[in-house]
This record gives structure tokens, C-alpha cells and sequence, in this order.
């Protein structure tokens, strides 16, 4: 085994660990939740390209034609992925915007489904009815505790179906581009997506803190996306899935030491369901468990077949 291979799962789960501090980095900033998504991927778009400079010896060329359109596209949905996410973010708990946003994990397949007019696998359809199962729980608990938790719950599950449209749109557009180049242009088109609405927005655009949105940008969508980015291709889907688990846990913890919230019985419940129904689709179909080389171009909250 190499030394790349023998790193590969440490490095995934440091940056599921980073990932998993963006909602608390997003709450902290002093601007409204749409703008700080804006500055999220406008700082992180200059740092993407000295990156893919730093790596690939060359800065990535301006795609052109079809390649292009596919490219803006996925910016779009990019950008309303994050101000969707961002928003749930204020308005519900950290453990629940991490896991909600994880529905993408589900909602590609049944789309991949859709496409080859093929059911699931027995283990499959279990799979995505527990997880179905575990978010109407936590949906449910939000509800009876706050309605404001379950909008924010809504707006969360939304975002990863903006997230879903994004990973569909991003397989059309890297024809020719490597994944860290795909990212760095998705960033540039979905910052200049919301700048317009960021602008407009009822909330603070210019912050008086630059400390949270400076970290937020350089942990979510640089270090974080870039650290799975790498190790995910060395990786058996087992271990990226339960790589992918300490997210929501870590922002648990962070919700609990930052904002005193309490996960309840039916929380945790909520949680286990979709924890098993990850486990469930990330296992391996044969004995000897099949490396993923296709590396997905961003990983925004979790994997799908990963925010």
C-alpha cells in the first residue's frame, strides 16, 4: 500500500471534521445568511485557483461552448444550494442542518434510478426508506419543539436537492477538467449568482468581523472539499460512508458547546436511521469492497455517491 493509500481515510475524515464546522462559522459572521454564502465562495475562489496552480503546474483555462453552459448551470444551482443551506442554518440545529443536507446522498441515487429505469436492490430500497424515515423524524421533532426549527429543517432539506440538481449538471461539465478546476469555476459562477442577491437582501453585506467568513471559506470550501477531493478515489465506499458520519456528530458537539443544544431521544433516533441507511448504501457489493474513482466535483455539505 502506498503512502497516498495509508493516508487516504485519516485525511478523509479530517476533512469531514472541517466540513463539519461550517454551520457554527456561518452563524458567528456578522452579515445576513445569503451574503455570508456569497463571501464564502468569493473568498474561496482566488484561493481555489492559486491551489489548482500550486498542484496542476498551470492555472485552469476558461472552458468554452457547451462545457461552459454546463458550467454556469451548475453555478446557479450551486449558489442556490448554499443560500438555501445557509438560511436553515439560522434557523434550525446544527445536527440537523449537517444531516438534512445529507439527503443528497439519497437523492442522487433515486435519480440515477430514474435515468436507467431500474429498481433498487433490495438493500437499496431499505436503504432509502430509512432514511426517508430518519428525516421525517427529525422533521417531526422540530416541528413540535419550534416552527421556526422546521422551516429551517425545509430550507436545509431544500438545499440538498439544489445540491443534487448541482452534481447532476457538474458530470456534463467537467468534460476535460479535473475536479479541482470543475470547483474552482463552479465557485466563480455561483459567487457571481448571489452577489445580486446578496446585495439585495435585507441583511449586513460588508462585515465588521472578516474572522468567520475568512474561515468559513478557507475550511468549508477549501480545505474541507479539497482534503475529501483527494482521498476519496483511494477510498472503499464503506470507509468514505463512514468517514462521512462525523459531520453531523461533530456539529452536534459544536451546537452543544456553542449554543447549548440538546439532542432529544427522537433526535438521536432520527439520526441512527439515516446513519444505518448511509452504512446500508456504501456497502460494498462483493467481497472484496471496489475503489471509487470517480471523483465527484464538490462536495458542498456531503458525499453522494457524496454537502
Amino acid at each position: 500500500m502506498t503512502a497516498s493509500l495509508r493516508f487516504a481515510f485519516p485525511l478523509f475524515l479530517l476533512g469531514s471534521i472541517v466540513l463539519s464546522a461550517g454551520p457554527l462559522f456561518v452563524r458567528l459572521a456578522d452579515v445576513g445568511a445569503v451574503q455570508s454564502a456569497f463571501w464564502r465562495l468569493a473568498i474561496a475562489a482566488p484561493m481555489l485557483l492559486l491551489l489548482v496552480r500550486a498542484l496542476e503546474g498551470r492555472v485552469p483555462s476558461l472552458p468554452s461552448g457547451r462545457s461552459a453552459l454546463w458550467l454556469i448551470l451548475g453555478g446557479l444551482f450551486f449558489a442556490a444550494d448554499l443560500a438555501s443551506w445557509h438560511l436553515g442554518i439560522e434557523r434550525t440545529t446544527l445536527a440537523n442542518s449537517t444531516l438534512l443536507a445529507n439527503a443528497t446522498a439519497f437523492l442522487f441515487p433515486i435519480w440515477g434510478y430514474a435515468v436507467i429505469r431500474r429498481w433498487p436492490t433490495r438493500t437499496a430500497g431499505i436503504a432509502l426508506l430509512l432514511a426517508a424515515a430518519g428525516i421525517v423524524t427529525l422533521a417531526g421533532q422540530s416541528a413540535s419543539v419550534s416552527p421556526v426549527n422546521l422551516s429551517g429543517d425545509l430550507l436545509c432539506l431544500l438545499a440538498a436537492i439544489f445540491y443534487t440538481g448541482y452534481l447532476i449538471v457538474m458530470n456534463k461539465a467537467r468534460a476535460g477538467l479535473s475536479a479541482l478546476s470543475a470547483l474552482s469555476f463552479a465557485t466563480i459562477a455561483g459567487a457571481l449568482f448571489l452577489l445580486p442577491v446578496a446585495l439585495l437582501d435585507g441583511g449586513a453585506f460588508w462585515p465588521q468581523d472578516w474572522t468567520p467568513l475568512l474561515i468559513l471559506a478557507l475550511s468549508s470550501q477549501v480545505a474541507g472539499q479539497g482534503l475529501i477531493i483527494y482521498a476519496l478515489p483511494h477510498l472503499p465506499p464503506l470507509a468514505s460512508g463512514i468517514g462521512l458520519l462525523v459531520q453531523p456528530l461533530f456539529s452536534a458537539l459544536l451546537g452543544f458547546l456553542w449554543f447549548a443544544e440538546i439532542l432529544t431521544a427522537v433526535d438521536v433516533a432520527g439520526m441512527a436511521m439515516i446513519f444505518v441507511a448511509i452504512l446500508l448504501v456504501r456497502r460494498p457489493s462483493g467481497a472484496t469492497p471496489a475503489v471509487e474513482k470517480r471523483v465527484p466535483p464538490s462536495l458542498g455539505g456531503a458525499q453522494a455517491p457524496n454537502r
